[in-house]
């Protein structure tokens, strides 16, 4: 690992230990959120190869599956990554385009897909503005840090500065919000939310008989008209 980049994956952690030890601040909307039926929000955001993207590139033509994941140093995300890989090739074949949006930097976005075989882009929103456009919100400790040790749910110091070393030392660094929780959104050729999935805890994936479903029903009906 260079220096450069070493400095930029320190700084995602300060930001993470900065947001734990304030703990979670959006936990309710102060709107509603978009749902099924609306326009889904449109970004210009880098993708984990520094070219700049629109997220409505991805639903041209065809419908698209958006996913919010949470960090990239989390076990729901690699998780997520890893069921991925076994999907996609069924989401393919429904007729549907996947793109990630991940929180980190074109660098630490591009690491993550070489170290967990993502094939498709991983659009950067370091801002967070995309995310707080469709309605994700911030976990509480018992939505994001259950099965841990009460010391670290109470976000206790000391038992925090363990887990980040020990976190450390496995090569997969606590990173950027620590409270984000991640989403699945499916949208239509003409831009409208079609599925709108939002985790109730880290690693509430959706059932992707759901996913390919929603697709299957969108490109039929396509076919058709």
């Amino acid at each position: 690992m260079n220096s450069e980049y070493q400095r930029i994956v320190d700084d995602a952690e300060h930001e993470w230990r900065a947001s734990f030890d304030q703990g979670p601040t959006r936990t309710r909307w102060t709107i509603l959120p978009v749902q099924i039926g609306d326009l889904a929000p449109d970004f210009t955001l880098s993708d984990h190869q520094g070219n700049e993207r629109t997220l409505s590139e991805f639903w041209t033509g065809g419908p698209a599956l958006i996913l919010f994941f949470r960090h990239f140093g989390c076990r729901c995300s690699m998780a997520r990554a890893a069921r991925l890989k076994d999907e996609l090739a069924s989401y393919d074949e429904a007729g549907g385009t996947v793109v990630i949006v991940g929180q980190g930097d074109p660098e630490r976005a591009a690491a993550y897909a070489r170290d967990h075989d993502i094939v498709c882009p991983i659009l950067c929103d370091t801002s967070m503005r995309a995310y707080s456009e469709y309605g994700l919100l911030e976990g509480l400790p018992s939505q994001i840090l259950y099965g841990l040790d009460e010391q670290v749910r109470n976000r206790d110091p000391a038992a925090t500065d363990t887990l980040v070393a020990e976190r450390r030392r496995e090569g997969r660094p606590f990173v950027d919000n620590s409270w984000q929780l991640p989403g699945e959104f499916i949208v239509d050729e003409a831009g409208i939310i079609q599925l709108a999935y939002r985790y109730q805890y880290c690693e509430d994936f959706p059932d992707p008989r759901i996913l390919e479903t929603t697709l299957h029903s969108l490109t039929n009906t396509e076919r058709e008209v």
